[in-house]
C-alpha cells in the first residue's frame, strides 16, 4: 500500500507541475489539515479542506509569480504516510526577485487522499516524524 501511496504523490507532483494547484484538488480529502510554520511561512495559519489548499496557492499568487513545488525525494514513512523532499521555488511579482527554499512535508494519506501535510525545516525531523 505505501509504495502505491508513493506513486500517488509522484504522479500528483507532476500534474501540479504540468497543470498547476487545481489538479491536486482531487487528491485533497474533505477533512484535509496543514499548518504552515513560522520558519517556513510569513504567516503561519492552518488550511483546512479544498477551499484551504486553494487558499494556501492563491496566498502565493497574490505576491509571486511562477511558483513551483519541485519534488527531490520521496520516501515510504509506512502506513499511509510520505516524506517529501522538495524546493520552493517563485518569483516575487513586484521585486522580481527569484527566491528558492528547501521545505519537508510528511504527508498523510487516507483512501487515496492527502488527509493532512505537515511541514518540517529538516529532512531529518520529517523522517523522524514520519516512523
Amino acid at each position: 500500500m505505501s509504495e502505491r501511496d508513493v506513486e500517488l504523490l509522484r504522479d500528483g507532483f507532476a500534474q501540479l507541475a504540468d497543470e498547476g494547484y487545481e489538479s491536486l484538488i482531487p487528491l485533497v480529502h474533505p477533512e484535509f489539515e496543514m499548518t504552515t510554520l513560522p520558519g517556513i511561512a510569513a504567516e503561519p495559519q492552518t488550511y483546512r479542506g479544498t477551499e484551504g489548499m486553494r487558499r494556501w496557492w492563491e496566498s502565493f499568487y497574490e505576491v509571486m509569480d511562477d511558483v513551483q513545488v519541485v519534488p527531490t525525494e520521496f520516501h515510504d514513512a509506512g502506513a499511509g504516510r510520505v516524506v517529501i523532499a522538495a524546493t520552493l521555488r517563485a518569483t516575487g511579482k513586484s521585486s522580481g526577485l527569484e527566491v528558492e527554499q528547501p521545505t519537508f512535508l510528511l504527508v498523510h494519506l487516507h483512501d487515496g487522499q492527502m488527509h493532512r501535510i505537515e511541514f518540517f525545516v529538516t529532512l531529518d525531523e520529517a523522517l523522524a516524524s514520519g516512523s
